[in-house]
Parts: structure tokens; C-alpha cells; sequence
């Protein structure tokens, strides 16, 4: 697809970046044919192919509207479209760039300002944790999209572990996982003290920055990359370290993307690259360790107990890291009978902030992903990601885990 870029955009090198990730289109279509919101809504608009050609108008220098800014708004970021593209085109970048782009050229009306701001500045902020615990104690009178956010407290809380090892990876927190569900952290460092790996938390590091930069909040998300590798490089520089392990799928896309994101500061560009280089997705670090893990905890796989178990593995890190299909197999071999999933490509609704500023279109994708996760009578599903977890938990009696929390549970 060509791309003339007007006067103005010429002086822009981001919009140079977006210019050159349209034009590897080829306006195929075949991302239609994938894409959740185009299935829904039927709007050429509403999908990747029509929302390319609204942002290569832009850059051409016609006039943007708040009709643009909708149907951006409407993308889930899921990019499947990535992984269906034959030509490589990288969706996900393009839309943050156009996003930015609109947000820059168009004034959100003020409701929408409102709801923005506490999302990039209250998820993100110390002051979370203790507006969770309010709102839990207010959920009788909370707005239903409001209190299906606040899972109930876990009646027991994992300890974490004290014993050292050789063995040594970062544990990086997060912003609300902590808060909403906190033995996800606990279960990953209990699992790899079991294993001889001990997990190193760092008090000074926050959110991943992904909160923001979705929010088409570049420069936000740029400062939380910066603190975080200054809270994580003590370690890193002292050789300790062999991997940072991100429990929550989205945090790892965006973590692997710090490279990137810094490539241009000469303060930062190659620790940028260091941590984006040590970011793993936990099945990346026990994968490996299959054998041992059978070994040690022989009754996983015996075979007496094949627990039914449908997994939900999260766009973030099927489309985003890659690696779809890898935490299904290491759990087949693990001895569950894992259930068929029609449609496991498919984004569930949650997309980060996705479900809270898009509720009717999350809703939809929420329910058509809990009929095709239950259709085969699961005792419980499994995922990767704290917003997925959290949002299909909400719509289903079914319980709704970490794959790693089950996993903790099994090697006890």
C-alpha cells in the first residue's frame, strides 16, 4: 500500500515508522477473516485492513476525526492479524502510532478524559491497593463493571519462599496483580524455589508500562521503562540474573519491547536491550525443565489423575511472544486432558483496559469465549494473563487460575 506523507508527517519520524509499516500491505484481507471486532461488528472500519487506510490517510494529511479515533479506540490490540498477515505488516505498532497521532489531532469529550486519566493514573499508581480494598468493601453498591474487577481476597495467601539459591531470576510484580490476585506471584516463586530457583522481587520497579502506552501515553510509558531498568540493573550488572520472569503475558510483550521503545536514548538503548533480551514467559523457563519436574513429582503424571482442563491462552502471548500451544503441551505431559477450545485464537474481551472502556463489545467476546472454553465440561480453566483471568472469572462459575497456580497446587 503507498504512502505520500504530507508536508507535516515528513517532519515526523513517527510517522516515517508508520509510513513504512503500511506500505509491507498488500490489502489481502486475510486479517478480516481473524480479527474479533470485524467479526462482530461487520465494519470494514473495525478492522485491521480499513483501520491501516484511515491512519495512511492521515498521513497523507486528511483531515482526522473523532469517527477515526472510534474505530482505533475499538481495536483490542490482540494482534491476530499479526500472526495471520502473510506479508509481516506489524499491526500492533501502526495502531499505537495512530492512536497517538489522533489523540494528538482530536480532544476526547470530557467523560472520556475523566475515565482515561484515573485508568493511566490509578492502575499504575501506590495508591491502588488501597482503593481495591475500598472498593471491595463498597461492592454491594459498585456499578457491575466496577465490582466483576475486584475479585474476592484469596482465603489463603501463599508465603513466599527464604531459601537461596545459585539459580536467580527477577520477579517483577507489577501494578495490579499484586492487589487483585497476589498468589500468582506467590505460586511462581514457590514453584521455582521447588525447582532451585529463587525468585528476587525489587521494590522500586511498577508498572511494565503497558497501561500507559495503550493509552496512547508514550512519554508516560517511556519513564516507567526507564525506572524499571534502573530498579532491575543492579542486579542484572552483577551477573546473578539469568532471566526476568513476567507471569502476566501482557507485561512480558511489553518488557521484550523495551529494546525498541529506547533504541534512540543513548542513556538507555543497551540496558533497554539487556532486559528485553533476559524477559521470559514462565513456560520459557520450566519448559526445559520437563524431565526433572516428572521426576520429582511422579504422581503428576501417572496417569491416575487426568484432570479435565481447558486452557485460554491470552493474544499477548499467543500473537505477542509467540509461543502458542507451548504452555498446553508442557501441561498435556504434566498428565491433564486438556479440552479442545474452538476458536483458542480468538481474544477473550479483556485487552488490558480494553474491558472497561469498551464494555459492550468485551462482553460480547467474554461470552462467546466462555461458551467455547466450557463446551467440553471443564473442572477449570487456565490462563496466562491477570486481565484475562480476572475477566473470564466474572462470567463463569467455573474456576478461573494461572496455569502456574494449578501447577504450585499439584507439586506440594
Amino acid at each position: 500500500m503507498e504512502v505520500t506523507l504530507s508536508d507535516l508527517a515528513r517532519q515526523d519520524p513517527k510517522a516515517h515508522e508508520a509510513a513504512d509499516i503500511i506500505r509491507r500491505c498488500v490489502h489481502c484481507g486475510f486479517c478480516t477473516a481473524t480479527c474479533p471486532t470485524y467479526q462482530i461488528l461487520g465494519d470494514e472500519r473495525d478492522g485491521p485492513r480499513g483501520r491501516i487506510y484511515m491512519i495512511k490517510k492521515m498521513l497523507e494529511g486528511e483531515p482526522i476525526s473523532s469517527e477515526t479515533q472510534l474505530h482505533l479506540d475499538r481495536c483490542l490490540t490482540c494482534r491476530n492479524c499479526e500472526t495471520t498477515c502473510p506479508s509481516g505488516v506489524e499491526y500492533g505498532r501502526l495502531v499505537d502510532l495512530g492512536r497517538e497521532m489522533v489523540d494528538h489531532a482530536v480532544p476526547r469529550p470530557l467523560p472520556q478524559r475523566v475515565v482515561r486519566s484515573l485508568l493511566r493514573e490509578g492502575l499504575t499508581s501506590r495508591w491502588f491497593a488501597p482503593a481495591a480494598r475500598l472498593g471491595r468493601a463498597l461492592r454491594p453498591v459498585l456499578p457491575e463493571l466496577l465490582s466483576q474487577k475486584l475479585p474476592p481476597v484469596a482465603d489463603t495467601q501463599l508465603s513466599w519462599p527464604t531459601r537461596q539459591h545459585a539459580r536467580k531470576v527477577i520477579l517483577p510484580r507489577g501494578c495490579v496483580q499484586p492487589t487483585l490476585l497476589p498468589n500468582i506471584d506467590g505460586a511462581t516463586a514457590v514453584v521455582l524455589d521447588r525447582l532451585g530457583i529463587e525468585a528476587l522481587i525489587t521494590k522500586e520497579s511498577r508498572c511494565c508500562g503497558a497501561v500507559r502506552h495503550h493509552l496512547a501515553d508514550g512519554q508516560g510509558a517511556l519513564a516507567e521503562v526507564r525506572r524499571n531498568i534502573d530498579a532491575w540493573w543492579p542486579q542484572i550488572a552483577s551477573g546473578d540474573i539469568e532471566a526476568i520472569v513476567m507471569n502476566a503475558s501482557g507485561c512480558a510483550v511489553m518488557v521484550r519491547d523495551y529494546g525498541r521503545l529506547l533504541a534512540d536514548d543513548k542513556a538507555y538503548a543497551e540496558k533497554a536491550a539487556s532486559v528485553s533480551a533476559l524477559a521470559r514467559d514462565p513456560i520459557e523457563l520450566l519448559a526445559p525443565l520437563l524431565t526433572e519436574i516428572q521426576q520429582r513429582f511422579p504422581k503428576l503424571s501417572d496417569g491416575k489423575n487426568r484432570m479435565r482442563i481447558a486452557y485460554h491462552p491470552p493474544c499477548t502471548q499467543q500473537h505477542g511472544l509467540k509461543i502458542r500451544g507451548a504452555v498446553e503441551r508442557f501441561l498435556s505431559d504434566l498428565g491433564v486432558a486438556i479440552q479442545p477450545v474452538a476458536d483458542s485464537h480468538l481474544c477473550c474481551g479483556s485487552a488490558g483496559t480494553y474491558s472497561v472502556l469498551q464494555p459492550a463489545l468485551a462482553k460480547t467476546l467474554k461470552e462467546q469465549k466462555l461458551e467455547a472454553l466450557t463446551a467440553g465440561s471443564p473442572e477449570c480453566i487456565l490462563s496466562a494473563n491477570v486481565g484475562c483471568i480476572g475477566h473470564l472469572q466474572s462470567g463463569t462459575p467455573v474456576k478461573v487460575a494461572h496455569w502456574i497456580e494449578w501447577l504450585e497446587e499439584q507439586t506440594r
